[in-house]
C-alpha cells in the first residue's frame, strides 16, 4: 500500500504530519516495510462454498415460538433468578401434619416453580384451543374434521379459564367474589 501524498499546503502539511504518525516518517525502513511486502504478495484464490441455510417450517417455528410464549408466562426467568423452591409446605394446626403446598398464596410477586408451569401451561392450553377454533373454521376441511376442532377448541379455552380463575381464587383469597 503506498503512502498517501503530502499535501503542498502550508497549513494542511503539518497538521496531516501530526495525525498520521507512519507515512509522516522520514525513515526509508518504514517506507520499504510499507511498500515492500504487499508488492509481491497476493492474497490466495479460495473456492469456498457457503452454506445454504434453509428455512425451517411452519411447524417447526409455531413449536419453537410456542415454546418460547410457555417459558415466558410460566416465569422461567423469575425461576431462574429468584430459585424459589418447587413445591412449599404448610403445617396443619389441628393435626400437625405437613402438607404439600403448591400455590404460595397471598404473594402475588412471588411463586413456587410447580406453580408457574401449571399457570403457563394453562395459558399455551388456551392459546392451543384459539388456533384450535381458527382450524375448524377453514371450508376445504371435513365437516366432523372442523367439529372436532370447534369442539377441541372451545372445551380447552373453557378449561384453561376455569383453571385459571381457580388459580387466582387459590393464590388470592377473597378476591373474584
Amino acid at each position: 500500500m503506498p503512502p498517501k501524498p503530502e499535501s503542498l499546503h502550508p497549513g494542511t502539511a503539518t497538521a496531516t504530519a501530526h495525525s498520521d504518525h507512519s507515512s509522516g516518517s522520514i525513515d526509508p525502513i518504514v517506507h520499504l516495510l510499507q511498500i515492500l511486502p504487499y508488492s509481491f504478495l497476493r492474497p490466495p484464490r479460495l473456492r469456498l462454498k457457503l452454506p445454504t441455510l434453509t428455512l425451517p417450517s411452519p411447524m417447526t417455528v409455531f413449536a419453537l415460538v410456542l415454546l418460547t410464549y410457555f417459558m415466558v408466562v410460566s416465569g422461567f426467568v423469575y425461576d431462574v433468578i429468584v430459585e424459589p423452591p418447587g413445591i412449599g409446605s404448610t403445617q396443619d394446626p389441628r393435626t400437625g401434619a405437613v402438607r404439600p403446598v403448591v400455590f404460595l398464596p397471598g404473594r402475588v410477586n412471588g411463586q413456587y416453580i410447580i406453580e408457574g408451569l401449571s399457570s403457563g401451561f394453562m395459558f399455551v392450553l388456551g392459546g392451543v384451543g384459539i388456533v384450535l377454533m381458527d382450524l375448524a373454521l377453514d371450508r376445504n376441511r371435513a365437516k366432523s374434521v372442523k367439529v372436532s376442532y370447534a369442539t377441541a377448541g372451545i372445551s380447552s379455552v373453557v378449561l384453561a379459564y376455569v383453571m385459571s380463575m381457580l388459580f387466582i381464587r387459590i393464590k388470592i383469597p377473597g378476591y373474584l367474589h
